[in-house]
């Protein structure tokens, strides 16, 4: 039989050597890949983290009766007293965006009939939203409004909500505010609405009161209450001639 060729031993060390050196490089190539994908999966999630916040804002300010207040001072304070786009179901909601002092945080404050800053009775829900805030900026004038926001080491976002009108048709002496879809908003921030629910600057709902009168339509006057006539008599007794028989 044939002898089968086998390596030597200086062959064996050679292949060990180059095993040696290309082993490393291609661990050191694996372990960059898998850290530039760890650094591009966390870009896409601080991406839709802010993409997602700034689409929370913008619904807020879309979905607003435009009765919008801002206070500025190294950042601007935005506070939305009506707004649809509630994260928490309710049916009317007062949202403000803040800056936080601590890690310049941007927050977003929901709930019903508060006032800033809040006191340790008040019942609202705190959703932080990004951290390192560098600008916060709003502008309103007429139905526009324009945000301006930034976060440290972070693109500029800047974006537009057209269309936001003011839902206050009268403000009463009294202070109540009469608005355009029918409701009433009283000064200590009671809402009552068409059919007579409420909703109580606590947040509770109170339902309409049932049984209520049907209110009579403008311009229409009542009907007077006339005696009932007897069908059978068609004309009163004193248009009977005096002095007259009466046949039969």
């Amino acid at each position: 039989m044939a002898k089968r060729p086998a390596f030597t031993l200086i062959e064996v060390l050679i292949s060990i050597v180059l095993l040696g050196i290309i082993l490393p490089a291609l661990y050191s190539s694996v372990d960059l890949l898998r850290n530039s994908n760890e650094h591009l999966l966390k870009y896409l999630e601080k991406s839709k983290k802010i993409t997602q916040a700034t689409d929370v804002l913008y619904l807020d300010i879309a979905s607003s009766d435009g009765n919008i207040n801002i206070k500025k001072d190294e950042f601007a304070r935005l506070c939305l007293e009506q707004t649809q786009n509630s994260l928490y179901a309710l049916p009317v909601a007062k949202v403000c965006w803040v800056v936080l002092k601590k890690d310049n945080t941007l927050a977003r404050i929901e709930g019903t009939g508060y006032k800033l800053p809040l006191r340790s009775e008040e019942r609202v829900e705190i959703n932080p939203i990004m951290k390192g805030i560098e600008l916060f900026d709003v502008y309103h004038q007429k139905d526009k409004v324009l945000v301006l926001l930034q976060q440290q080491g972070k693109e500029p976002i800047s974006f537009m909500v057209q269309g936001v009108t003011n839902a206050v048709l009268e403000i009463l002496p009294d202070g109540t505010k009469i608005m355009r879809d029918g409701r009433k908003i009283l000064p200590d921030g009671t809402q009552i609405f068409k059919d007579g629910s409420k909703i109580l600057p606590n947040g509770t709902l109170v339902p309409a009161p049932k049984n209520r009168k049907p209110k009579p339509r403008r311009g229409s006057k009542p009907k007077p209450n006339l005696p009932r006539q007897n069908p059978t008599n068609s004309q009163p007794a004193d248009a009977i001639p005096k002095n007259q028989p009466i046949e039969g």
